[in-house]
């Protein structure tokens, strides 16, 4: 819906509120015409319901307004003495429209004294859990929302099992597009494993001021441009979902508008010279290790390496075994019970297990493997008399394909070599050719909603033909920091300005085996209460953390302890 749609609907909303309650403005003492005019009517009947006037402004703000109009429904027909159970049920289930029954009902008696105080425990408790949702909805939605790592793609910038806070008013709070949305979720109600959201209306996208741009290098949160996905891993049709309803991912803006991007090499280059990284982003790609005699998992293991994967051979197995094994197991091989093979991660086989089953275990020392490594971690490793050599991924044959972006035909590029590309920035115009038309149809239509078309080599913008485009928003290129293991911008393409959540500044904890099982976690304690994207090395304000709360502690203490005594 369109911001004429929203005024011609607010007007007309507004007519409704006079038509249901001017009568009930007169007996509380004002004028009818006070419950005619916008905002102005909100205020003063702030007034009549003894209730303060910023409510009003809750009343305006996206989502948080769903649960704050009821309220004031509620608080409306209770000022003028309705307070059954009926009269609560029926004004929440016809929208506010039952209000206008006792408009023009009997005789109406405002209650000027009237108890603000819930008159059961069950309503006081109800009226604490709605004020501690707004609260907590207000702040989710528009400065802090917390977030948990479930994928590698910035190892080992951010790690799997980190739990962040991430601002939203870095880069200015979006204001939800979604009108009408449970509160603290996303797209999907959890346990009821339904969406959370009605697709219409729509309020046309706004954000608030903000701190600052994104900047090259920054670590940003953001909605998933491609996101068709109901449920992950499940296999289902594409859905279609407004944008703050889409999936959140969090990369790494490698490039910001007007920037010429290019990947050579698997290295990242801006305007044709490499891109300098902060020194906490630990950048890693697919490294192959060989030795003639084998690579040892334990010297892998020794030098802080995990990232890899282990292949036991295990002698005359037992179904009983298997299963006792088969939490551990990523894969199996080998034809016979004499010659079977375990795959697990880097932490092996647990010995327990493998005791109290009275298996024949061999580890296969294998003469090449592969580990995410950051080029530094490579060029260490290659000193290590026990690596003959170290080569790293890169693709360098391009052929043309669909996997990347643009997706089409005959563009050649892959995740190693990629570009050249130019990220459009609000206000660039560029001609449009038979060249770029993959590159650029999908922000015009779907991100800039225009009906554009190729017919030949001609384009139509709206009916009109045109030979140039000028771009109303900027773009980004997201890409993770384990640059073979991330599904990011070099396979769906550029990030709309609109679609920027917000700026990762903190991790308040960090839990190592997430996805393990909670009998394996295991506490990251040199990652609690850290910082995100500084500058210098990362350190934790956990101790200091733990030192205030003692001090404060103290503190109470005595001062509880002097008032005893004062007043004894």
């Amino acid at each position: 819906m369109s911001w004429t749609g929203w005024i011609v609907l607010f007007i007309a909303l507004n007519a409704v509120h006079f038509l249901s309650t001017w009568k009930l403005y007169q007996a509380a003492g004002k004028k009818a015409w006070e419950a005619a005019i916008p905002l102005y009517n909100a205020l003063v009947l702030m007034e009549i319901i003894h209730r303060p006037r910023w409510w009003v402004i809750l009343m305006f703000i996206p989502i948080i307004n769903l649960m704050m109009i009821p309220v004031v429904w509620v608080e409306t027909l209770r000022s003028f003495g309705f307070n059954s159970s009926r009269d609560t049920a029926l004004v929440l289930l016809t929208g506010g429209l039952y209000t206008a029954t006792k408009n023009y009902g009997d005789t109406l008696n405002h209650i000027k004294d009237r108890s603000l105080k819930p008159r059961t425990a069950f309503g006081e408790w109800i009226s604490s859990v709605l004020f501690a949702v707004v609260a907590a909805t207000l702040v989710h939605t528009y400065f802090m929302q917390p977030y948990i790592i479930p994928t590698g793609s910035l190892e080992k910038t951010l790690l799997i099992g980190d739990f962040l806070f991430v601002s939203k008013f870095h880069f200015g709070s979006r204001v939800p597009t979604t009108a009408v949305s449970f509160p603290m979720v996303h797209d999907t109600i959890p346990v009821l494993k339904i969406r959370s959201y009605l697709k219409k209306p729509q309020l046309p996208f706004m954000r608030l001021p903000g701190l600052q741009k994104v900047e090259r290098n920054e670590i940003v949160v953001f909605s998933w441009p491609a996101d068709t996905v109901r449920q992950f891993f499940v296999k289902e049709a594409g859905v279609r979902k407004p944008i703050d309803k889409k999936s959140n991912y969090v990369k790494r803006c490698v490039a910001i508008p007007g920037d010429t991007l290019e990947i050579i090499n698997g290295l990242v280059h801006i305007d044709g010279e490499r891109t300098q990284l902060p020194e906490r982003a630990r950048v890693q790609y697919v490294h192959s290790l060989l030795h003639e005699k084998g690579i040892s998992a334990k010297k892998l293991l020794a030098a802080g390496h995990t990232d890899f994967t282990r292949t036991f051979k295990v002698k005359g197995i037992t179904q009983q075994a298997f299963n006792a094994l088969r939490p551990y197991l990523l894969s199996t091989r080998g034809n016979s019970v004499e010659d079977f093979r375990l795959v697990t991660n880097s932490r092996g086989l647990p010995l327990d297990i493998v005791q109290e089953q009275r298996l024949q275990v061999t580890e296969v020392l294998e003469r090449e493997r592969q580990l995410t490594l950051t080029l530094k971690e490579a060029e260490a490793l290659a000193a290590e008399s026990w690596i003959d050599s170290i080569v790293r991924k890169n693709q360098m044959e391009k052929i043309p394909n669909t996997n990347f972006f643009p997706n089409a035909l005959p563009y050649d590029w892959n995740e190693d070599n990629f570009g050249p590309l130019v990220l459009p920035k609000e206000g660039m115009r560029v001609p449009l050719t038979k060249e770029n038309y993959p590159l650029y149809k999908k922000l015009i239509r779907e991100y800039e909603k225009n009906d554009f078309v190729k017919k030949g080599d001609r384009f139509y913008l709206n009916g009109k033909e045109v030979t140039d485009y000028t771009f109303q928003q900027d773009y980004y290129w997201m890409m993770g920091d384990n640059r073979h293991r991330s599904e990011d911008s070099r396979y769906w393409g550029f990030v709309p300005e609109d679609h920027i959540v917000g700026k990762p500044v903190f991790i308040w904890f960090s839990i190592e085996g997430i996805n393990d099982g909670i009998k394996n976690w295991r506490i990251r304690w040199n990652r609690v209460f850290t910082t995100v994207g500084l500058d210098g090395k990362s350190r934790s304000y956990f101790p200091y953390f733990l030192v205030f709360v003692a001090l404060y502690q103290a503190f109470s203490w005595y001062r509880r302890r002097k008032a005893k005594k004062e007043a004894a």
